[in-house]
């Protein structure tokens, strides 16, 4: 306590004091490093054992508990063999880019090197999840929630749950990641999945001839009568999964950052990418436990048995074990409509606030007129110089040795063109680093069009669009009649059905280089990206944008400003401040705690 004082009177001196007025901060210290697991158990007598990427020797990893407006500082240790970089789903980063955790933005950390992540959940609420962004190493894990709470001044849609519990859901390769790499470089499909998880977990045992013996599940463990706030995300490599409780509706209350319209469902579709969350209320009796399901869609079910995720959901006075067949899944096999229609009925809730005090509907996106359309259209992956890659618009994105945002800031030139198409091409697919030149303050319309013959998802970094459309067939300029103008929910990852289209409308009010990806991880890998670079003319001194960070990674071009780091590996759990801060932000940091507004988290 001594230590803590002296600091912050050295903080006082420096006449750092103003800071204990700002938002609280939330420090987290990460050592990113491979556990070894066997999430689906034994098979053929041998224990599938393969390095898995945890936190802190966990996986998942830790939740984020933040709210509304906090400061966010992670300070992370890369304990794994190759480059890393995190990205942070759905979290808008205001100004600030720079923490993206993308190859367009920023260099990687050097295995045995630290890094820290410093960014401001301005302005949002709601559910999202982390994870790392290269190298297909999300196959592996390095996953966790991010739980974006409101402040006490503004209202929530419904009332204070009992509980709240994360589900991540996936599906799960025995391969490891660097073997997917593998066979995606020599033109192979991955392939099935070898089982879906729960929460980093195998399935329960409900079929013996299904599910081997020894495999540890996940429980959920509720009380009768309470209410759940239950966030799911689906942090998979590329399967679309139906969530469903046995027995229980589940009340839809928010989805990316949005209140919706609080509708109930005995199952819902859940894409690569995408988080919800619901309202569970334990109505039912307790003579046994109860299914928690998560199954593949948009596959042939008959041969996908086996690709199921089982948890239980366990009443406090339960009286046996969940024991029969699994719940359904939809019988829409044979209609392609079914779960289009289930996700436009995904609605934004208008009269809610979220993160101020305004109704969400407040902004009235109808009525602003669209200035950038894009058409991206994306097909099965095509050979390209001998290579296996995808596109969007005929176009394969190859990441520069040198992130575009960093490549900006020193005016190194030659590193991307702004010649992204509006249209797919006409002629033979490319490799290319064409960036969307998006103009500040406008109001973009895409539209992904996939004309491939399985389900994709797409996500946009910095931002949350307004999801306005989508049907089957080509898209037309007469498809814009069918637009939702009135209550489309806001977010920032959409399916995109087989042979279909969905269109998004994005307000451009956020500078930076922002990565718009397929979150299908194997088609990111082969290059189906781009990135959309907003920029203001008028910007003098960083009004609409923040410096480059102090602590700024150097690659490609600009490896020369790189400062060496001595590696150092397996650091313990802090307890102060990150040792990436400077002196000066770690007073600051012990004022804040003594102020009421620190956190200190794993």
């Amino acid at each position: 306590m001594q230590r803590l004082l002296a600091l912050v009177a050295v903080a006082a001196l420096l006449g750092l004091r103003p800071a204990l007025a700002t938002d609280p901060y939330a420090f987290f210290d990460w050592d990113v490093s491979y556990v070894t697991a066997a999430p689906l158990g034994v098979k053929q007598q041998a224990s599938i054992f393969r390095p898995v990427i945890g936190i802190n020797g966990k996986f998942p990893g830790p939740v984020v508990n933040v709210s509304t407006n906090w400061n966010v500082v992670v300070n992370v240790l890369n304990d794994l063999d190759e480059p890393l970089l995190i990205t942070w789903n759905g979290i808008q980063h205001r100004k600030n880019c720079w923490q993206d955790g993308v190859l367009g933005t920023n260099c990687p950390i050097p295995s045995g090197w630290n890094w820290t992540y410093e960014f401001q959940v301005k302005d949002q609420i709601g559910s999202f999840f982390y994870f790392p962004s290269t190298g297909l190493q999300r196959a592996a894990g390095g996953f966790g929630g991010i739980v974006v709470n409101n402040r006490d001044v503004i209202a929530v849609p419904f009332g204070r749950p009992d509980g709240d519990i994360t589900i991540f859901i996936g599906d799960w390769y025995n391969k490891n990641h660097t073997d997917l790499r593998k066979m995606l470089d020599k033109g192979k499909d991955i392939g099935m999945p070898d089982g879906v998880l729960i929460n980093g977990k195998g399935p329960y045992r409900y079929n013996d001839s299904l599910v081997p013996a020894g495999i540890e599940y996940e429980t959920f463990n509720v009380h009768p009568g309470r209410t759940y706030r239950i966030r799911v995300h689906n942090v998979g490599t590329s399967t679309s999964l139906n969530f469903r409780i046995q027995g229980h509706n589940v009340v839809l209350v928010e989805t990316e950052g949005s209140y919706t319209s609080q509708q109930n469902y005995t199952n819902l579709d859940v894409h690569v990418g995408q988080s919800y969350s619901f309202l569970v209320t334990m109505d039912q009796n307790a003579s046994s436990d109860y299914y928690v399901v998560a199954s593949a869609r948009q596959v042939n079910e008959s041969l996908w048995r086996r690709v199921t995720g089982v948890a239980v959901l366990r009443y406090s006075n339960s009286r046996g074990a969940a024991s029969g067949p699994l719940p359904d899944p939809p019988q829409d096999q044979n209609d392609r409509t079914f779960s289009m229609n289930q996700a436009r009925s995904v609605r934004w809730n208008l009269s809610a606030g979220a993160a101020r005090p305004n109704p969400q509907g407040s902004f009235r996106y109808s009525s602003i007129n669209v200035t950038q359309a894009y058409l991206l259209r994306s097909t099965a992956p095509v050979s390209i110089d001998g290579r296996r890659r995808a596109t969007l618009n005929g176009l394969s994105y190859a990441p520069p040795e040198t992130p575009l945002r960093l490549a900006d800031a020193y005016g190194v030139k030659g590193v991307y063109t702004l010649d992204f198409p509006e249209r797919p091409l006409k002629g033979a697919p490319r490799i290319a680093r064409s960036v969307i030149n998006g103009t500040y303050r406008g109001f973009m319309e895409l539209i992904f069009q996939n004309n491939d013959t399985r389900m994709q998802s797409y996500h946009m970094d910095g931002y949350a669009f307004f999801v306005v459309g989508m049907d089957y067939g080509e898209w037309t300029e007469d498809s814009r009649g069918t637009y939702n103008k009135g209550d489309g929910v806001a977010r920032s990852t959409i399916q995109v059905y087989p042979g279909a289209w969905a269109a998004v409308l994005v307000s451009l009010d956020n500078v930076g280089v922002w990565n718009v990806r397929s979150e299908n991880l194997d088609s990111w890998y082969l290059g189906q990206e781009v990135y959309v670079r907003v920029v203001n003319p008028e910007d003098t001194g960083n009004k609409t944008e923040m410096a480059i960070p102090d602590n700024a990674l150097y690659c490609g071009q600009l490896h020369k400003y790189q400062k060496e780091q001595t590696p150092h590996h397996k650091m313990g759990v802090s307890a102060a401040a990150p040792r990436s801060l400077s002196l000066a932000r770690q007073l600051v940091a012990a004022a804040l705690l003594l102020a009421g507004s620190f956190v200190l988290a794993p």
